[in-house]
């Protein structure tokens, strides 16, 4: 299935990409992916490390006549988020991605693409493979884990890199250059409880599972201001866990941190009596999210269905508190920059909730260009959290990437765009956590920038790139490469 892509243009990147789909390498589980990066530089003769972080840092010499260019880092990571509909069946562990050519774009069956950041890896393997391309020194840094915590990038150490220029590829609209993003930090809470054995007399068991919602990545998708499936869970059970006289046996909704949650299911243990009236209030229920995420989500689901009797439930207080807490969570766009129009300066993301073994995890992801509103906010979450009796704390943050408009690398693309395309890039920052921050707090004198190719809806099943958007990326990092600053 996916040799279909190897004939698309630019082919040397298209068939890097290909074997990169191949491969499994979701986060924290790349060591065949790192295997096949080493054995790519073994076979064209390139000097290569692999750091203590499980960074690969590939190098190549400059080309005849450009020994006197300021060296370029090719930036990348190489796992990508795990993420598939309720009904694949699929094991990112071991099953290769599925590429589906679909008119103007790529994406795949089902599942995550792994564009993100999977053709900023394959365009570095396509310089480092070609012998017609002209640049000065370029190390090629493959970063591990970035999509669950930038593990890569934290454990760089000073010293490993000589380059000048660092050029991210991990960014996601072709024709705009990034010079900023937001910094993040991660807030982790956690009730404790004794489930209560059993089942009451005259209860049965029944599961509340809601679907079908579009979820995205939470820096780049929460402006789209879509729905979360753990506020839409509990706002359900704050209308209805008193009223029906609810247990509530267990919950698991959303998954990474930095996707939207797309689902949430619940088991509960409700009186007889009142089972049919609660799945009609569950069928208005739907009715009325639908209406509300109009335009925005056009595939909710929230449906009941019997199920088997659990083994215990939690506690009613526990219970209360935890629907409390997870209900006045603060979620999604907090504010907005005033300094670049349009774009989030400072967002969370509720990313999941679950039970198991008497412990109910709660974990947002807080992201802001502002490091003051990003702690702020972070404080604020965990006092409502701990109202309703968790325990809290922060942990991963990372500052921001503060833009430098008097970069270098930043002029000559300015320009190197224009000649080829006849128009101006747009000039961005990004809301979502790219690893030049940390790499930036390594190395201070670094010049850096990011682009990449158009891909929409990473972090979700929906995630496509497309095609001719590659084939002008690859062009601009060609002839910027070329044209790079003097030293």
């Amino acid at each position: 299935m996916n040799d279909e892509i190897r004939k698309l243009k630019p082919e040397n990147v298209w068939k890097h990409f290909a074997d990169i789909c191949s491969i499994p390498h979701p986060s924290r589980n790349e060591a065949a992916i790192r295997e096949y990066i080493v054995a790519f530089a073994k076979e064209h003769g390139l000097d290569y490390t692999v750091d203590g972080a499980d960074n690969v840092i590939i190098r190549k010499p400059a080309t005849a006549g450009m020994e006197d260019r300021k060296e370029i880092i090719l930036q990348s990571h190489l796992d990508m988020v795990p993420q598939k509909n309720g009904d694949k069946v699929f094991d990112f562990d071991k099953d290769p991605i599925e590429t589906v050519i679909d008119g103007e774009w790529v994406t795949a069956n089902g599942t995550t693409l792994g564009a993100d950041n999977g053709m900023g890896v394959a365009a570095t393997l396509a310089v480092l493979e070609s012998k017609d391309l002209k640049h000065g020194n370029i190390e090629a840094l493959f970063t591990a884990s970035e999509e669950v915590g930038m593990d890569g990038a934290f454990g760089l150490q000073a010293g490993e890199l000589k380059g000048d220029i660092l050029m991210n590829l991990d960014s996601e609209t072709e024709g705009e250059l990034y010079v900023g993003c937001a910094g993040g930090v991660d807030v982790n809470a956690s009730f404790d409880y004794t489930p209560t054995a059993g089942c009451p007399e005259g209860y049965g068991a029944m599961q509340i599972e809601i679907t079908g919602l579009r979820g995205g990545h939470s820096g780049m998708e929460i402006i789209l201001q879509r729905a979360n499936a753990n506020k839409l869970l509990f706002r359900l059970l704050r209308g209805t866990i008193a009223k029906y006289e609810i247990k509530l046996a267990s919950v698991d909704g959303g998954g990474l941190r930095n996707a939207i949650p797309r689902e949430a299911r619940a088991v509960v243990l409700i009186p007889d009596y009142y089972a049919e009236p609660f799945s009609r209030d569950v069928t208005e229920y739907e009715k009325l999210i639908t209406a509300e995420f109009k335009g925005i989500e056009d595939g909710i689901s929230i449906k009941t269905s019997s199920t088997d009797i659990p083994v215990g439930y939690i506690d009613d207080s526990t219970a209360l508190r935890l629907t409390d807490a997870v209900c006045g969570c603060p979620n999604g766009v907090i504010s907005m920059s005033t300094s670049m129009p349009g774009l989030v300066q400072t967002s969370s993301n509720l990313a999941r909730v679950v039970s198991k073994d008497g412990k109910i995890s709660i974990q947002c992801l807080v992201r802001s260009s502002v490091n003051s509103e990003k702690f702020n906010l972070a404080a604020d979450i965990s006092s409502v959290l701990r109202l309703a009796g968790a325990e809290s704390e922060h942990t991963g943050a990372y500052d921001g990437w503060n833009p430098n408009m008097d970069s270098a690398i930043l002029k000559t693309m300015r320009e190197s765009y224009e000649k080829l395309y006849g128009k101006k890039p747009e000039i961005m920052a990004i809301h979502a956590g790219l690893e030049c921050g940390i790499i930036g707090g390594v190395y201070p004198n670094l010049d850096m920038i990011s682009f990449g190719p158009t891909i929409c809806f990473p972090h979700s099943p929906d995630e496509k790139v497309n095609i001719e958007s590659v084939g002008k990326f690859w062009d601009f990092l060609c002839y910027t490469l070329e044209n790079a600053p003097v030293k």
